[in-house]
């Protein structure tokens, strides 16, 4: 093999190896989104950036994935009995342009840190529902 043939086969490795995280990425998000209970959601954290991901409810949490991560784990995890929905509000006009388009702004309420979540209405409902849905804390248990 002539030196000249290695930049070529680096090169095509580098291709391959993009490819196949891509395609890592996609079958990721399609597993994801194919499990029931799952929306696509941003997120922001006390006033942080916007992250696009994808929530998951679980029968006593609420999962957020980060989209462009090939990790199982859900990057944040709240619980249910300790979410307090404060409401939502259309976005900001700075933020629009870090968020999906025809989305509500839910905030939320996770112990003493402030959550903010960008869904479709439809979604917020379903958060809502199920937010109301659990027992009210202390009466019963969560199962």
């Amino acid at each position: 093999m002539d030196e000249s043939a290695i930049p070529f086969i680096v090169l095509a490795a580098v291709f391959l190896l993009l490819a196949a995280m891509l395609c890592v990425l996609g079958v990721r998000r399609a597993v994801l989104r194919r499990t029931l209970g799952t929306v696509d959601a941003s997120i922001s954290m006390a006033s942080g950036p916007w992250r696009m991901g994808v929530c998951r409810y679980q029968d006593a949490e609420l999962e957020w994935f980060h989209l462009l991560s090939l990790s199982p784990v859900a990057k944040h995890r709240f619980t249910r009995s300790s979410l307090e929905l404060l409401g939502r509000r259309a976005p900001t006009e700075d933020e629009r342009a870090k968020v999906q388009s025809d989305v509500v702004i839910v905030d939320l309420r996770y112990f003493d840190e402030s959550v903010r979540f960008a869904m479709d209405f439809n979604a917020y409902a379903g958060l809502a529902a199920w937010l109301e849905a659990g027992p009210v804390v202390g009466v019963g248990h969560w199962r």
